[in-house]
C-alpha cells in the first residue's frame, strides 16, 4: 500500500526586516529588507563576499542576526516577541521551524552511512510526521521525481556530484516545506553535471513552492526567476524582474558584475 503523501504546506512568503550581521569587525549584512511573494522564485546575485550565503542562512536562523528579524509565512523565525523586544527561541523550537524550510547546501551534506532511501526518509521519521514505512514510500516517490528511482539502495559515495545534489533536493522536499533555500546548488559540480540539477530546480519552480536561490548561473536566473536581488557589500543595491535587472541594470555595481559574467 502506497503511503499517503503529506499535503503541501501553504506557500509561505518571506519578510526580512532591517537585518544586520557582523563577523568580528566586518559587517556582512547592512540593514537588508526584502519581501518574497508566495510561490515565486527569487534569485540572489552578487560577487563573492557580498553576503548572499549569509542572507540565506539568516532566513532559517542558521545565522543569528545582530539586528532585524525574519518572518516566514507570518511567523517570526528564531525569535518570539515579548512586548517591544524579541527573545531568542529555544533550540528545539528553532529546529521545528527549520523543518518547514527546506535548505539545499553547496556540498550536498548527505549522510554517508545511509542509503539514498534512508537519507531522504530520515527527516520525516525524525520529526514524527511519518512512520518509517510511510517515509520510505515517500522517499521512493521523491527519488523517482529527481530521476534516481533505480538507485534507492545506493550510498552517496557511489554517485556523481550531480546525482548527490539531486538526492539533497529530494531530501529537502521530503518535509513538504513551503519555502526551499538553495545555496549555490551547482558550485561544487563539474560543468557537465550542472544541467541535470538545474532541470530539477526548474521543475520545482513551476510547482508553487517559494524558492530563494543563490547562484552564479545567470542564464538559469533569467529563465526561472520572478525577481532578482543584487547584493553588494551586504546591501541590496538593485532588485526587479530579470529582464530589467539583467538587461537594463541601473546600479553601477550591477553593471560591473554583469559585464564580467555575461
Amino acid at each position: 500500500m502506497t503511503a499517503p503523501v503529506p499535503a503541501a504546506a501553504p506557500a509561505a512568503a518571506i519578510e526580512v526586516h532591517g537585518v544586520q550581521k557582523w563577523y568580528g569587525g566586518r559587517r556582512v549584512l547592512d540593514g537588508v529588507s526584502l519581501t518574497v511573494a508566495p510561490g515565486t522564485v527569487t534569485v540572489i546575485l552578487g560577487r563573492s563576499g557580498s553576503g548572499k550565503s549569509t542572507l540565506l542562512r539568516v532566513l532559517n536562523h542558521l545565522e543569528k542576526p545582530e539586528a532585524g528579524h525574519v518572518s516566514v509565512g507570518g511567523e517570526l523565525i528564531g525569535v518570539e516577541r515579548h512586548g517591544n523586544r524579541l527573545k531568542e527561541l529555544r533550540e528545539t523550537a528553532i529546529l521545528v521551524q527549520r523543518s518547514r524550510i527546506g535548505f539545499v547546501f553547496q556540498n550536498f551534506n548527505l549522510f554517508p552511512h545511509l542509503t539514498l532511501l534512508d537519507n531522504v526518509a530520515a527527516a520525516p521519521v525524525a520529526t514524527g510526521r511519518l512512520s518509517r514505512p510511510q517515509a520510505q514510500s515517500l522517499a521512493r516517490q521523491l527519488l523517482g521525481r529527481v530521476g534516481l528511482g533505480d538507485r534507492t539502495g545506493a550510498y552517496p559515495r557511489q554517485l556523481s556530484g550531480g546525482q548527490q545534489q539531486r538526492v539533497a533536493i529530494a531530501r529537502a522536499l521530503a518535509l513538504r516545506p513551503g519555502v526551499i533555500l538553495f545555496d549555490e546548488p551547482t558550485s561544487a559540480l563539474d560543468p557537465e553535471l550542472v544541467g541535470e540539477v538545474l532541470s530539477v530546480i526548474k521543475d520545482l519552480a513551476t510547482g508553487g513552492t517559494t524558492l530563494v536561490i543563490v547562484t552564479h548561473e545567470i542564464g538559469f536566473a533569467r529563465e526561472v526567476a520572478d525577481e532578482i536581488v543584487f547584493l553588494h557589500e551586504g546591501r541590496i543595491v538593485e532588485q526587479g524582474p530579470p529582464d530589467r535587472v539583467l538587461d537594463h541594470p541601473e546600479h553601477p555595481r550591477t553593471r560591473e558584475f554583469l559585464s564580467k559574467v555575461l
